[in-house]
């Protein structure tokens, strides 16, 4: 008995520390099913042909995503590849990968798709999160989703809001299809709204960059290519 308490709360430690796609809806529950490993790349162990997959309509000119986030800081990276049994997510949704702070939802209005990238009605595709906290580790998580060029049910407005306590910046502000200086950034606040300073670290982020392990970050940033577009090469 002893031994399956220790099990138990070892279980939900290791639950406590990943994360959630709450929208897009994920292929699966990666977080209470043991089958499943987040650490397992590229969509936690999860295959696109599991019973019961999800699959959501998603604009074809880029939705919302809402994470839930069980770290005190992570950075996040989201990665797109097409087609019904992705392999390759070579498209990046974030190409300055983000630092977020704070345990909670985090809800983005809309991510721009890659220029060049014009799917079509019906088009399927998958995106992949990645998550890299203090540890070093990266977590996997996907959602399937369909695009849709008509009008489709997104997720924002009201239903988009991100807890007070989250935020992110981004790490060298650039765009899908442009760049910047890489001096700005843009933080999150709890009601879902953005704004764009001319500083590397704003807002509830300036305590968390302070503490963050540098080797960790030297690392990230040596990394951040690779992860950017999936490591399917």
């Amino acid at each position: 008995m002893l031994a399956s308490l220790f099990t138990l709360v070892a279980a939900a430690g290791v639950a406590s520390a990943h994360f959630q796609i709450e929208y897009p809806t994920w292929r699966a529950d990666s977080l209470t099913n043991a089958s499943y490993s987040q650490y397992v790349f590229p969509c936690a162990g999860v295959p696109q042909d599991v019973a019961n997959a999800n699959r959501t309509d998603w604009p074809a000119t880029g939705g919302s995503l809402s994470l839930d986030l069980h770290h005190p800081w992570t950075y996040v990276f989201i990665n797109i590849g097409l087609g019904e049994n992705v392999t390759n997510f070579n498209y990046s949704l974030t190409p300055s990968f983000w630092n977020e702070t704070g345990s909670g939802v985090l809800c983005v209005p809309h991510l721009d798709l890659p220029v060049g990238l014009e799917p079509a009605d019906g088009q399927k595709a998958t995106i992949q999160v990645v998550t890299l906290g203090e540890s070093g580790s990266a977590l996997y998580n996907c959602a399937d989703i369909t695009f849709r060029t008509g009008d489709v049910a997104n997720f924002g407005g009201a239903n988009c809001t991100t807890d007070a306590a989250v935020s992110y910046t981004i790490i060298g502000e650039q765009t899908n299809g442009t760049s910047s200086s890489g001096s700005g950034t843009a933080t999150t606040s709890g009601s879902g709204s953005s704004a764009t300073t001319g500083s590397t670290t704003t807002g509830t982020n300036a305590g968390a960059a302070s503490g963050v392990n540098k080797t960790v970050l030297m690392s990230v940033v040596a990394l951040a290519v690779a992860f950017m577009y999936g490591m399917s090469a």
